[in-house]
């Protein structure tokens, strides 16, 4: 059972386009909560993947962080979409960002 938290998750993660990435942080920031490492645990119960692409959300600084398949998997799903990854950290981070 999916909770109303992890809906609002859900919902702002899907209107990240492909080809950008968004934050844990921003994601928590636009539903008015702090708990960062909140939004990534709905994400890595993620039951919609790929209609909610939880691969395009990394960290703060531009890391990949937090992948249930893994932070290759991520990175790959990533490449695929033209974002460059570099030692698991997106290279030109602020080019691919996407402001929710």
């Amino acid at each position: 059972m999916v909770t109303k938290f992890e809906n609002k998750i859900y919902e702002l993660c899907k209107k990240v386009p492909k080809g950008k990435v968004a934050t844990y942080k921003e994601i928590g920031d636009k539903i008015g909560i702090k708990g960062y490492r909140a939004v990534g645990m709905a994400l890595n119960k993620n039951p919609f993947a790929p209609k909610v692409p939880c691969h395009r959300i990394v960290g703060s600084d531009g890391n990949l962080v937090g992948f249930a398949s893994g932070l290759r998997k991520k990175a790959q799903l990533l490449r695929k979409e033209g974002i460059e990854v570099k030692n698991s950290k997106i290279v030109d981070f602020g080019r691919v960002l996407f402001r929710l």
